[in-house]
């Protein structure tokens, strides 16, 4: 499989590329007449969707490569004549990979810790927030009547998870079903936040980056490193911890 992928990763390169050398390499106007047409292009579409993404990915952290030596290689491998053997192209890659996480940490990473700053400063004279001394921000939407969250219990909520831009990372609202964790298995943030809360009560947390995720990307990037994160959460239900008697 990991030799059939090769080739398949490199010809998708070719066509995902392609575009952006169009006198060298025009737009592909082959027609899909058969299944079998449409099974090949699904497949190099497929795997192109997949190359895109990574590509993108550097991009983003300023990591940037020459398409037209992308598209030599993928021609030299065609006709049997690379320039590199399989080992030196491997051992390169793997150096790559580590370049270009090193680069999002310092790009991208650099950008949401002063993003998240900035958004902490404003929000905290927001009427209404108030901040831990942890620095954790929360603000109350809707207060509860029931009990309280230790750390050790088992709760139920609804939520929905933002980066300071707005854009929704997570959410239970949108999969149509609260969620359940053990309280103490959670980000930080989470676990002192849901504390202050009782049941029925929704509260809107602003959670600095070491209380989160810290400078880990998760997410295939969808979170980036050093991250303020934005949780709306409704806590409907807690269930104690029950003591060990024994």
């Amino acid at each position: 499989m990991k030799q059939l992928m090769k080739p398949l990763a490199i010809s998708a390169i070719a066509l995902v590329l392609a575009a952006c050398s169009q006198e060298k390499f025009p737009a592909n106007d082959t027609e899909l007449k058969t299944d079998k047409d449409k099974q090949a292009y699904a497949l190099g579409s497929s795997v192109g969707g997949f190359i895109a993404r990574n590509l993108e990915r550097q991009e983003e952290a300023d990591f940037m490569l020459e398409r037209d030596i992308v598209i030599a290689g993928f021609v030299d491998a065609v006709k049997g004549d690379p320039q590199l053997s399989d080992e030196e192209a491997e051992k390169i890659l793997n150096t790559m990979r580590k370049e270009v996480m090193e680069q999002r940490q310092n790009v991208l990473g650099k950008k949401a810790a002063e993003e998240g700053k900035a958004y902490l400063a404003e929000n905290a004279k927001k009427e209404g927030v108030q901040t831990t001394d942890s620095g954790l921000q929360y603000e109350v939407l809707k207060e509860g009547d029931g009990v309280s969250p230790s750390e050790t219990d088992m709760v139920e909520v609804h939520y929905e998870g933002t980066l300071v831009n707005g854009e929704v990372f997570d959410s239970s609202y949108e999969r149509g079903e609260p969620t359940s964790f053990p309280l103490n298995r959670v980000i930080p943030g989470w676990t002192e936040g849901l504390q202050l809360m009782k049941e029925g009560a929704k509260y809107r947390f602003v959670i600095p980056s070491e209380l989160a995720y810290g400078d880990r990307e998760l997410g295939d990037g969808q979170i980036p490193p050093n991250s303020t994160l934005i949780f709306t959460v409704e806590l409907l239900n807690v269930q104690k911890d029950e003591p060990d008697t024994e």
